[in-house]
């Protein structure tokens, strides 16, 4: 009496090969997430950096010699704009930069212009960590800070 077996792959052998499929997958994942969340920090830094030149822009030409009156700007992730009076940030340019680098954090981007428009400063949430801001101001700062702007016209120390 010949047996006759037939070859292939046993239950257990395909689940094993499967778990080990989707374990290979989250890890995959886990690294996409970080590296999307790394991308849009670039893309603020970007967005924050390209202010400084249109501000002296601005400075030069529209705001003759300032940066416009006092006052706050707020603009949010969607586009929401408040506050952005007769000032460089009521400048399109400017504006949309603000605009892109809130976009890209998925919160919103904070500016101030001084009471005596020689300065001014923006601040955005970073993607990675939320409680801390990459700011820019017109004294050429650029950096991350922990502490919000608030209503200052330079980047807070810390």
């Amino acid at each position: 009496m010949k047996i006759n077996f037939k070859k292939g792959f046993t239950l257990i052998e395909l689940l094993v090969v499967v778990a080990i499929i989707g374990i290979l997958a989250s890890v995959v994942l886990a690294s996409l997430n970080s590296a999307r969340s790394k991308g849009s920090d670039a893309a603020i830094k970007a967005n924050l950096a390209n202010l400084r030149p249109q501000a002296e822009i601005y400075y030069d030409g529209t705001g003759a010699g300032t940066y416009g009156s006092a006052g706050a700007c707020s603009i949010t992730s969607a586009g929401v704009v408040t506050g952005c009076a007769s000032n460089v940030m009521a400048d399109t340019t400017f504006r949309s930069g603000m605009t892109a680098a809130a976009s890209a954090s998925g919160n919103n981007a904070v500016g101030n212009v001084g009471g005596t428009p020689s300065a001014w400063a923006v601040a955005v949430p970073l993607k990675t960590v939320a409680t801390t801001f990459w700011c820019v101001d017109s004294a050429g700062a650029s950096k991350s800070v922990t502490t919000a702007l608030s209503t200052n016209t330079v980047c807070p120390t810390s």
